[in-house]
Formats: C-alpha cells, structure tokens, sequence
C-alpha cells in the first residue's frame, strides 16, 4: 500500500500522494494548506482540488475540467460541465462570476481573447474581443500639450484610459457559436451570488487594501470597495444588486442591452464626466463594437503544433518566435537549472519582444509580418544569435520577411500584471482557452452597474513617433491597443494536448512559453511545471522570482553579463494537459484558482 500524506481543509481530509510533498518544494515560499475562510463553503470535490493544487499535485479528470482564478467561479463552471454543457457554455458562466468575486482582474467592463478547438471539425478558431479605442481618439491621446507622454498613472485613473468593453460580445459570441445551455441560465448563478453575497478572498481584500488613493477617488468605487471609510476585510461579505440587475439585462436582451440603452448610458456618462480625467468614449462607439474572428497563429514545436491569437495579440507571435529559436537547441537534454539554459531562454525571450516593440499593433491598422515573424527560416537565423557563452550585448529587431517596404519606430510600453486566464474541456473534446482583463489592478477605477471599467487604451504607447518614425502600437480612432495575453491550445496529431495562459501583464508571454517549456521538454507534470520559479527577460533586465530557487541563478547570470534583479512575478496560470489516460489539470499557487474536474 502507498503512503499516503493528509492534508487538512477545514474540518475535511483529502488524501494525497507522499510525492505531491515533493513536488511543492518547487514554489519554496511557505504557502499554508488550509482552505481560506472566504472559500469555507466549497464542496468536498473543489476542496480536494484545493488540497491537491497546495501540495503540488495535479487534479486527473476522465471526462471534462475546469480551471480558472477562482473557485467559487470555478464551481459554477463545473456544473456546467457536469450538466452537459459546453466548454463555452461553461465560460460564459465562470466569466460572469469572476466578474463578481475576481473585479480588479476582468468583468463586463473589460475585454479578452479567445482559442477554441472544435473537436467535431478540429478546427482552431480565436475571437478578438479587445476593447477598441473610442473613434475621437487621436495618436496623442496620453501626451501632454508639449507632446510629452503623461505620467503613467495621470492616464490611468478616470475616463481617458478607458476602451470600449468587449467581454460581453465576446461571451454571446462565443455562446451563439459554440453553447448548449440556455444563455440566461448560465448567467443566473452569478446573479444569485450577487444578491445572496459572496466573501471576499485574500487577494482581493489585500489589493483593495493596497489601492486606497486611487480607488477611493470616485464616490461610487469607494462606496463599494471601501465601505464607511474602511477597505473591505477577508471573509467579508459583499453584496452587489446593481451587478445583479445589469446580468438580468443581459439575460433578457443579450449583449445588445449592455451596448445599448441604459448601461450603454451609464457607461459613457462615468466615463465623460470623471472628475479631473474624463474620457472620450461615446454610445456610437459602444454600438459599433464587434467581436472580430482572425486566423490562429501556430507553430511547429518538436512535433507539436502551438496555437494562439494573433495581432492585436502579441501573444502567439512572440512565444512562437521564442520557441522557434529554442527548437534550433536540444532543450530537452539541457538541466532546468542550469544558467546556460535560462541564459539560452532570456536571450531568446529579448529578441523575441525586440521584434514585438517594433512590428505588433493592432493589424486592421498597421501591417504586420506575421508569416515573416515566424518563418522558419528567420527563427533559425535569430537563433544563431543565441551560439555564444555569455549574455548578448545588445538586442535589435530583426528583418522578417514581409510583402512591402516597412519602416516604423519601437516602442516598450509595459502592460500591468492584473488580468485573469480560464482553461476549459468539455466531455465531447472541446477546448477553451481564454484570457480576459481589465488591464491594471481596478482598471480605470471607475465603477458603474456593479463593475469596474477598462483602462486598455494605456496598452497603447504614449508616443506617437520615435526618431521620426510612427510607432505601430499607438493610439488611433477604433484601433484595438496591442496585448500580451497569450491563450494557448497545442495540438498534437490534430488533436489538443494542452490548455493554456496566464494573466501577468507583458511577463505573460514568458510565463506560457515557460511552463510550456517545462511540461514539453522537460516532461514536467501541469502543476510541478506552473509551479517552477519564474525567469522573466522580455526588456533587458533578468527578473527572477524573489524567494524561490530562481534566486540561486543571479550570481551566475550577471557573470555572463545579464542584469539582474529580484521580484515577485504575479503569474496564474491554468493549464490542463490531455492524454490517452484523461485529463491533468494544474492551478497557480500565486493566486487563488482550482482546477476541477470528473
């Protein structure tokens, strides 16, 4: 008989494998294994997953699985899933519910990018629902008078910096293409927790805490997230009818009732007429938002086909590049550990966003190489870059193959690290992956009807042109700004083998090509792989994951010339890996998510 390791939740006993002790070494950091008080009325199955995510242990499924930043959303998705429904079915409710429980990350206020496998057809399709810039906009729109770019947060907080939303579209969208179950019932679970109350978790209560200034500047917000003066506590609970009276909206009219009518009123009004910092954003440009459809970008990996959103995603594009380089490599017999490797992956990952900084906007606007990004032809010359002992000196962009002379600046904007991911599979083979935000921590800190609003529009560069040359990524009327979100489906043999993404901001890119790193050729399990320290180089500065093993890394990479610096690195990601044994699903321990599944 295996020895077996109890871990207690709460009153409950979920028996684990003495070698999922092992596997949560990997995340050094102490994290207790009790189940927060805000999460005490799970089920004994989401309990489990709990249990199983703190030990480094990932959760196996037959059927079907959920994973996602929440287990209160999670459990809803569940059921979904458990009652037949649909991977997007299953979406459209854990959405709605991270929305409630999760607002700083994602909502109805923010936008997403969607990757869906169609197991009846096996296609891969990815819908756009990036939030687009209001049509008064202008390429100047975060500069001051003198053309100097703002203050980064002077753009965040109030009405300038928000899009129009595109979460709502992208949920019908998704749900008229691909759902089962009746819309409005898989709206109804959050609208209950909404009125019912739900109890605020750890993270939430600590980044309200964290964020008083910014989010006590408007009276609505404050009113809600800073109750009589005082920040929402842990365990507290926290009603939301005006959430709940906007998600009866939408069950009734679909998203054409928030894009139109009252809420669309709402919106626009909190946005025109924030106190200090109005925005532009108008009811046309909420009626005009569409949820576009483009072509997935993949991507050869050692015999696995790689799949993500395109541009106005940076994130395809960039992890295929880093990929494509590191296939030049035998990866798979080089030691995780070793400073050879990460500095072989962080050089890789610096000539990778040199590319992005230049070439990746929006491309209804500007042109952009994707085929010549990702040939293998100019992956293999980039990686001959790679052929040395020590850290390269300097990073520039390349010269992808493209069908027409191009000339344009680069740019480093950084996004913030909020956001959300949701990884799903259904029992008939379907897969979802999406990543969905509201940029920033809050977002613009604006909150009406029951949600907060998007700051996305700071996801386009500030400047307009460097060195005489526009910047792609800047701002334009209509244009959706460039994003790091990275939702990822790879197929092996046509069919999906993992699910993916993470939310993190810019480091997003490095966060899902890592553990895909790790889980592909290193042979990681989903967990163990997600809990590896994260390595970050996308900008020039080796960030490596403060308490953790990554710490032992820096002396040995400032000898080959890097430079290097501590941080923590706010990942969540949610990966489900597939095979002929059934599903394997996997949950960020830096947050608060579960992956569940039968």
């Amino acid at each position: 008989m295996r020895s077996m390791l109890i871990v207690a939740t709460l009153g409950s006993a979920v028996a684990l494998p003495v070698a999922a002790q092992q596997a949560s070494d990997v995340l050094e950091p102490e994290i207790a294994v009790a189940l927060p008080d805000a999460f005490s009325g799970l089920s004994e199955p989401a309990r489990a997953a709990w249990a199983a995510r703190e030990a480094g242990q990932p959760v196996q499924a037959e059927r079907w699985m959920v994973a996602a930043a929440n287990p209160m959303a999670v459990e809803v998705g569940a059921e979904v899933l458990r009652a037949g429904g649909s991977a997007a079915d299953a979406m459209v409710a854990v959405q709605a519910v991270l929305g409630l429980v999760e607002p700083q990350s994602s909502g109805l206020g923010g936008g997403a990018f969607l990757v869906w496998y169609d197991a009846a057809t096996g296609e891969v399709t990815t819908l756009d629902g990036r939030e687009t810039a209001p049509m008064a906009a202008t390429p100047r729109l975060f500069q001051t008078e003198e053309g100097e770019p703002l203050p980064f947060w002077d753009a965040v907080v109030g009405g300038l910096s928000v899009g129009t939303p595109g979460t709502p579209a992208l949920m019908e969208a998704a749900h008229r293409r691909w759902g089962q179950a009746n819309w409005a019932d898989l709206l109804a679970p959050a609208i209950r927790l909404a009125e019912m109350g739900f109890a605020v978790s750890p993270r939430l209560a600590g980044q309200i805490a964290g964020d008083e200034e910014r989010l006590t500047r408007y009276p609505a917000t404050a009113a809600y997230f800073w109750p009589d003066g005082a920040p929402l506590e842990v365990g507290a609970l926290r009603r939301n009818p005006d959430y709940a009276e906007t998600l009866r909206i939408l069950a009734a009219e679909g998203a054409a009732g928030f894009y139109r009518g009252p809420v669309a009123e709402d919106i626009v009004a909190a946005v025109r007429s924030a106190e200090g910092n109005p925005g532009l954003l108008s009811l046309d440009d909420l009626a005009r938002y569409r949820v576009v459809e483009r072509p997935p970008v993949c991507i050869d990996y050692r015999g696995a086909e790689v799949c993500g959103m395109g541009p106005p995603s940076s994130g395809a594009i960039t992890i295929a590049q880093i990929l494509g380089k590191l296939a030049q490599f035998d990866l798979p017999a080089m030691d995780p550990d070793a400073p050879d490797t990460w500095r072989l992956i962080g050089d890789a990952t610096r000539l990778a966003f040199a590319d992005r900084g230049r070439y990746i906007a929006d491309s209804d606007f500007v042109p952009v190489p994707v085929q010549g990004m990702t040939a293998p032809g100019y992956l293999a010359s980039r990686a001959e870059l790679l052929g040395r002992d020590d850290a390269l000196p300097e990073v520039a962009p390349g010269l992808p193959e493209f069908d027409h002379a191009l000339m344009r600046a680069s740019d480093t904007d950084p996004e913030r690290p909020a956001t959300s991911h949701i990884s799903i599979v259904d029992a008939a083979g379907n897969a979802l992956s999406m990543t969905t935000t509201i940029e920033s921590g809050f977002g613009a800190r604006l909150f009406v009807r029951g949600f907060l609003l998007n700051n996305e529009l700071t996801d386009f560069s500030f400047r307009s042109h460097a060195d005489g040359w526009p910047i792609a990524n800047r701002a334009e009327p209509g244009k959706r700004p460039r994003s790091s979100m990275s939702p990822t489906i790879v197929l092996r043999d046509g069919a999906p083998v993992v699910v993916t993404g993470s939310p993190g901001g810019a480091p997003i890119i490095s966060y899902t090509a890592n553990s895909l790193i790790a889980h592909l050729d290193w042979g990681l399990d989903v967990q163990t792989a997600i809990d590896r320290p994260h390595l970050v180089n996308a900008f020039g500065t080796y960030i490596l994951e403060e308490g953790t093993a990554a710490e032992a890394l820096a002396e040995p990479l400032e000898a080959m010339g890097f430079t290097v610096r501590l941080g923590a690195r706010t990942s969540g990601l949610q990966m489900i890996a597939i095979g002929p044994d059934g599903l394997s699903g996997g949950a960020d321990r830096r947050r608060e998510g579960i992956a569940l599944g039968e």
